[in-house]
């Protein structure tokens, strides 16, 4: 897999406390990842993106939610988010929280 590849399927990393938890107390990280992207391909672009080494990926469905927009009801758009768990003793240097 090449890496403008890999950069397609991980989009960006899922910063929320909840995220935050995860990575310090079992070591998962969460991404936003392309929707057509499955468990087998989220596992090589992550080794390969940050050279760790991958234990599991859950993947799932994230529902756009239901906004009004200037007074018009409107459909935020719907995303795929991965769990993604490391190897013990390994981390992803770029996504620690401060």
């Amino acid at each position: 897999m090449n890496t403008e590849r890999m950069y397609q399927i991980v989009r960006l990393p899922h910063v929320s406390e909840k995220t935050a938890r995860l990575q310090a107390d079992s070591n998962q990280y969460v991404f936003e990842v392309q929707r057509d992207a499955n468990k087998d391909e989220i596992r090589r672009a992550v080794e390969g993106l940050f050279d760790v080494k991958v234990e599991g990926v859950q993947v799932l469905n994230q529902k756009g939610k239901r906004k009004t927009f200037r007074f018009r009801a409107g459909v935020q758009k719907s995303w795929k988010k991965a769990y993604v768990r490391v190897a013990a003793g390994q981390t992803i240097e770029d996504l620690q929280a401060d």
